[in-house]
Formats: structure tokens, C-alpha cells, sequence
């Protein structure tokens, strides 16, 4: 019963929102409570909903300062100097931009953070997508497949839990499937020239000199909040604000609220401006935080609820054992699309070890189910999963809608995690 409801509450969730039949605030919050009154469970609602926002306050409350950083540091024109080198070596080529995107966001998560990853990406390319009028979800897309396929890394969180779970060396878990990685990774950097060469098609010729209103036009406004003088200020405090979100001696929240609050005093020391500065950005910050905190609702009443471990027991049951030696392709073939049933630890370590056990009673080395599993879930699956907040940072920061993203990004996603599967059977570390 839990199972079937969980099922339903995110089919529905799902259908609603890439439909556009409502917004993503709304059935974020409405549909698992009305499934959880469907299931008996009315009396802890209210209870669940609370853990679920506990659990993802962090990160609404980083966002919403993290908007407040970058919007004010944007306002200040920190970003076209590195704006205009940018289109000094790519030019006005969407082709260029799109692949030193993927370029840009595969470097930067390097230190396995998709929430950095998408701060550092998304407002430093998103002026220049936006000068070229490019597509801002060719944007969200290519970031989300960069960031994806780099969460494959053994320090990321999805090989971690996934080594921790079986009990094996994460190199022992990782290495053999590294060739079938750098082929994703080119991969995606293929689509991300092809994705460039449809803007491209789209767009037509862009002479930057006559139609790029940054470098030719001055708008007003805009001159009279620029700090040009405070360039090097501001670029120490990103690269500060980095470091030490890498480093993990502060809390992200605590890192961006006295980024926050450094870069507004800086560059408007008087409080009629920072008032104003503020208030220009208020209104993005709080409606997607919104959406954030009713994210925490729809994974804690998940979660609480027992309907996503429900789901994980009913999958493992659901496949025949005549189909036991195909468990690892099995896996690899669903683990992008159990991104969207499923969160990491759920997966990783409720559905993943059974699936091994499986495996392993009919000769096939647990290890191939756990590689299988981390060519999707949650690595390219991560970054359109309604259960995970960085999925709603990636698209408040690049602006465009969720439905959108996903059905724009899944497919690509999904082509992936196939591509690098294939590659592994090829080289023999999933068995088939």
C-alpha cells in the first residue's frame, strides 16, 4: 500500500508539474498530503512535514543568501570583465560558450559539491547567455549533465555510499569504471557542441561590436550601481567564499551569510542602497525558497512516511529471478530514472544491498551492481530529482522552469548513464 501510494504521489508530482497544471510550489506540498491522508496517515502530517523542512532548511537558507551574494556582486559588474575576456576568446559563437560551459561546471565540481557547482557556474555564464540571447534551459541543461557525470568521482556522495554499502574499497568500485567515465564525459561535451550548434542555428550571426547591449550600450541604471573601482575586492571575496565552502570549515549557509553581508557593505555603505539592493533581488530569493522548503515537505513526508522504503522493498521484490543475471544491466538501465523515486541514501543503502545480495546468490559479483548503480543514481540523475535540493538551486539560479528543465535534461541525462553503461559491458566490468 505505502509503496503504491509513494509511486502515485510522484507520478502525479511529476505529470503535474511538466504539464504546468500546477506550479511547483503548490504540488510540491498539496500532492504527497493528500496521498498521505489517502494512506491513513493524517494524524502526522503536520509532524513529517516539520522534519522534512528541518532537513532542508541549510539549504534554503543558503540559497536565499547566495542569491542575495551574487545578485549584489552582479549589480556591482564584477562579471563582465570576465564576461568580455570570455567573448575574446570564445566570441560571439554559441558553439564556443556551450562547451567551455561544460568545460567550467565539470572543473568546478571537482570537489563533488553539485550546490557549488551550480553558485560558481550558473552566475558567471548566465549574463553572457543571456547577452547572446541564448536559451537560459540550454544553460541548466548543460550544467546539470556537467555536474552529473562528474558526481561519479570516488569522493563523491553516490560512489561513497555506494562503497560504504557493499563493503568495498571505493577505488575497487570506481577504477574499472573509469574509461566508461571520461567516455561520458566526452559525451556530454558532445552534446553540449550540438546543444551550442542548435543556439547557434537559432540565433543566427551576432556581430558582438553592434548588438551586444553590454558592450556598446551603458544602461543607466546600471552605471550608477557599478563598483568598477571594487573588481578586485570582489573577486577576492567569490574566491574566499569558495575556498572556504570547499574547505568545509564553515557551514555553506554561514559562508554565504557573511559573503552576504561583506560584499553589501563594500559596495554600498550607505543603507538606502543596501536596502535597495536588496530589495531588487528579494522577491527571485523568496520564491525560490519557496519552492526549496516545499521540497522539504515532499521528501519528508516521503521519507517519514515510509512510502520511499516501501518503494525500495517493492522494487527489489518486482524483479523475476530468471532475470537475476541481468541485475547489474537491470540496474544500470533504471538507476538515472530511480534519481526521481529514490534518494541517495535510500537507495544506496536500503535498495542497493539487496539488489547485491541478489546478484551474488546466482554468481554475479555484487560489486558489478554497485558500479551499474552509479553510472545514474543520483550522478546524472541528481540534478532533476525533485529529492534533492541542489535541483532547485540549479534552476532558481539559471531562472527557468522545473517542468522545463526536466524534460528538456532527462532525456539527455538518461542517453548518458545508457552510453557509459555500454562502455562497461564492452570492457567487462558489468557482466551481461
Amino acid at each position: 500500500m505505502l509503496a503504491l501510494l509513494g509511486l502515485l504521489t510522484i507520478i502525479t508530482l511529476l505529470v503535474l508539474i511538466m504539464s504546468k497544471k500546477a506550479s511547483a510550489v503548490v504540488a510540491l506540498i498539496i500532492v504527497p498530503i493528500i496521498f498521505a491522508l489517502i494512506g491513513g496517515l493524517g494524524g502526522k502530517i503536520g509532524e513529517f512535514m516539520i522534519n522534512g523542512v528541518k532537513g532542508i532548511a541549510p539549504v534554503g537558507t543558503m540559497f536565499i543568501f547566495a542569491i542575495l551574494f551574487f545578485g549584489i556582486l552582479t549589480d556591482a559588474g564584477t562579471f563582465q570583465p570576465i564576461i568580455d575576456k570570455i567573448l575574446k576568446v570564445a566570441g560571439s559563437d554559441p558553439v564556443k560558450i556551450a562547451i567551455g560551459t561544460a568545460i567550467l561546471a565539470m572543473i568546478v565540481h571537482l570537489d563533488g559539491s553539485g550546490a557549488v557547482t551550480f553558485l560558481v557556474t550558473i552566475p558567471a555564464m548566465l549574463p553572457l547567455f543571456d547577452a547572446l540571447t541564448m536559451d537560459r534551459k540550454v544553460l541548466a541543461t548543460i550544467v546539470a549533465l556537467s555536474a552529473g557525470v562528474m558526481n561519479i568521482l570516488p569522493w563523491g556522495g553516490p560512489t561513497l555510499r555506494a562503497a560504504t554499502a557493499l563493503k568495498v574499497p571505493v577505488t575497487e568500485l570506481f577504477t574499472p569504471v573509469l574509461p566508461a567515465v571520461i567516455v561520458g564525459i566526452l559525451f556530454v561535451i558532445f552534446i553540449a557542441y550540438r546543444l551550442g550548434k542548435k543556439e547557434r542555428n537559432r540565433i543566427g550571426d551576432i556581430k558582438i561590436s553592434d548588438e551586444i547591449a553590454f558592450t556598446k550600450e551603458i544602461d543607466e541604471e546600471k552605471q550608477q550601481i557599478a563598483r568598477p573601482k571594487m573588481f578586485v575586492v570582489n573577486i577576492l571575496t567569490i574566491i574566499v567564499a569558495i575556498a572556504v565552502l570547499i574547505s568545509g570549515k564553515l557551514p555553506p549557509t554561514s559562508v554565504f551569510m557573511i559573503a552576504f553581508s561583506f560584499s553589501l557593505v563594500i559596495n554600498y555603505p550607505k543603507v538606502s542602497e543596501q536596502k535597495e539592493r536588496i530589495d531588487a533581488h528579494a522577491k527571485e530569493a523568496l520564491m525560490m525558497a519557496s519552492i526549496l522548503f516545499a521540497a522539504g515537505v515532499f521528501t519528508g513526508i516521503l521519507n517519514e512516511s515510509g512510502m520511499i522504503q516501501a518503494m525500495a522493498d517493492a522494487a527489489v521484490s518486482a524483479i523475476p529471478s530468471s532475470l537475476g543475471r541481468f541485475i547489474p544491466v537491470i540496474v544500470g538501465i533504471i538507476s538515472m530514472p530511480a534519481s526521481l523515486l529514490f534518494d541517495p541514501d535510500s537507495f544506496y543503502f536500503g535498495v542497493l544491498p539487496v539488489l547485491a545480495s541478489t546478484a551474488e546468490a546466482l554468481g554475479i559479483p555484487a560489486i558489478e551492481v554497485g558500479r551499474a548503480a552509479i553510472l545514474g543514481q543520483m550522478t546524472t540523475g541528481f540534478p532533476i530529482s525533485p529529492l534533492t535540493g541542489s535541483t532547485f538551486l540549479l534552476i532558481g539560479l539559471s531562472g527557468v522552469d522545473f517542468g522545463e528543465h526536466q524534460k528538456k535534461t532527462i532525456p539527455y541525462a538518461f542517453a548518458t548513464t545508457i552510453v557509459m553503461l555500454i562502455v562497461s559491458i564492452i570492457i567487462g566490468v558489468i557482466s551481461i
